[in-house]
């Protein structure tokens, strides 16, 4: 902040009450120009009720200060926000897939020529706002035939385009890849430097660590504290957010070390394109972790497992060294072996059924009585054992999955899974867009599988998680598994090794195979 001056926003007791919840209580922020103020906390922390606080979508209770440049303003809706400088960019866009760039960079507010929405215009206009931002295609170009990252950029171009000079960006790098991410943070310092006062929300320590200037912390809808630069620590952040510090975060309480007897052998897996010739053995109650950088065919290597994709080659075998046959996940679930899906939304829940439906939607038939009618009592007893067990946080199990937290959305699905009784659990980036609390809780549950006999896999591109949750960890590049670390290798499970192999600085020995 610069001596002397008031800083661009400030908020002053920000309190907001739902009917029987105090969603905010007598919350304060700062943030200066040219400084990227990052916003963390736990889901239900607070974070999005202030964030549409700020955008005009909720009105504060009474007693509540806005304050741009020092001056005192009321943001009663998003043209309000937006006519002051502020805006937000939500995880989910709020684009029209089906216009051209420039219409949604002008939607709301269209040019006008003689009675006649003005497209060209509109194109002409957004050249400069485009090429500002480093876009790497037309005012003209259809929305719906853009990826993911040139779609964010279309929202940034709207916020640009009218002004902003607060901008809010909402978890922003949960669909991008990591080469996608360097260039949304290239971007971020960019806008900063230009004067930009920006306000980011993340879970992720190496963003906060990359970006931030300052941190605010919110806890169950209080102010915790802010941090400048010099002062961030992930122990110190960590503490505030969950009221704790970071000993007994990563659990390991588990053997490992190849205690238990071999669960699964696979043996040369391909699939013609990304995997190529991948060998590895899972044994009873160990965590194996899956390595590599973003396109290392992590991902594929697990479906091929699970039978979700068809594989060119490769034998599968159980723990009694007995062939077994898996064409499709049905196969794979008859042996024990199920996959937590990295795309929980579109993949793996019932966004719009409720918690206890999603959790007992592949044991049902458990269920039926005689006549075929079904024991609802069962099924709700055992949604409220799987909520207790897994501790997710609902009012009740008849709310929909989709109204959740993401961390409470992970939970549901492990619960569902662990309904069928796997064997094998194969979990892809279990912990992708969770807050920090549930990633603990969900390390806990890890640990305790392994604990109880069960082989987990874990694929995961927090190596930091990898390092934590894992006994032995297998790296592949470019399809192949190129080296092991841990259990009886006698190579250290670092993040330092993990990068090296996995970016081919360095070999390791191949898997050890039994």
């Amino acid at each position: 902040m610069n001596e002397g001056s008031p800083p661009l926003l400030e908020l002053r007791n920000i309190s907001k009450t739902f009917p029987g919840v105090k969603a905010l209580q007598n919350v304060r922020l700062r943030a200066d120009k040219g400084l990227v103020h990052a916003l963390m906390g736990e889901n239900g922390a607070g974070k999005s009720t202030l964030m549409k606080i700020l955008s005009g979508a909720y009105t504060p209770d009474a007693g509540a200060e806005i304050l741009i440049d020092g001056k005192p303003v009321a943001i009663d809706g998003p043209l309000s926000a937006k006519a002051l400088g502020v805006s937000v960019i939500y995880q989910e866009l709020s684009l029209a897939p089906n216009l051209t760039v420039a219409e949604n960079i002008y939607m709301g507010r269209p040019l006008v020529r003689a009675g006649q929405v003005d497209r060209a215009a509109m194109a002409k206009a957004c050249v400069a706002t485009l090429e500002r931002l480093g876009a790497d295609f037309k005012p003209s170009t259809i929305v719906e035939t853009l990826s993911i990252a040139q779609r964010q950029l279309v929202e940034i171009a709207r916020a640009m385009h009218f002004d902003c000079r607060i901008l809010v960006m909402d978890e922003p790098t949960t669909p991008l890849s990591t080469h996608e991410t360097d260039k949304l943070f290239a971007l971020v310092k960019r806008l900063r430097s230009e004067g930009l006062a920006i306000l980011y929300i993340s879970h992720r320590m190496d963003e906060i660590d990359e970006l931030a200037d300052e941190v605010t912390v919110l806890r169950d809808g209080t102010y915790v504290g802010t941090l400048n630069r010099a002062e961030l620590s992930r122990d110190k952040l960590v503490k505030m957010m969950v009221g704790r510090d970071l000993s007994g975060f990563y659990r390991k309480e588990h053997h490992g070390q190849h205690t238990g007897a071999q669960a699964l052998a696979v043996r040369n897996f391909a699939d013609g394109a990304r995997v190529r010739g991948c060998s590895l053995d899972l044994y009873a109650g160990e965590v194996l972790g899956v390595a590599g950088l973003v396109g290392a065919g992590r991902t594929e290597l697990a479906r091929l497992i699970f039978g979700a994709d068809a594989r060119s080659s490769g034998e599968l075998s159980d723990g009694a060294g007995t062939p077994i046959k898996v064409n499709q996940p049905i196969d794979a679930v008859r042996h024990g072996i199920l996959y937590l899906t990295e795309d929980r939304k579109h993949q793996g829940l019932f966004l719009d059924m409720s918690v206890r439906d999603n959790i007992n939607v592949m044991v049902s038939p458990r269920d039926a009585r005689p006549g075929g009618v079904m024991d609802g009592r069962r099924a709700a007893q055992r949604a409220l054992d799987s909520i207790k067990q897994l501790t997710i946080r609902v009012a009740s199990p008849k709310v929909n999955v989709g109204s959740l937290s993401g961390g409470n959305q992970q939970k549901v699905l492990l619960a569902r899974l662990l309904e069928l009784g796997p064997k094998v659990l194969i979990l892809d980036e279990p912990t992708r867009g969770v807050d920090i609390g549930a990633k603990s809780e969900i390390y806990r549950l890890i640990d305790e599988l392994a604990r109880n006999g069960m082989a987990v896999l874990v694929i995961s591109s927090e190596l930091a998680e990898v390092v934590g949750v894992c006994d032995r960890v297998v790296v592949m590049r470019e399809g192949k598994l190129v080296g092991e670390l841990g259990g009886s290798t006698g190579e250290p499970i670092t993040q330092e090794n993990i990068g090296a192999l996995a970016t081919g600085a360095h070999s390791a020995p191949p898997p050890v195979l039994h």
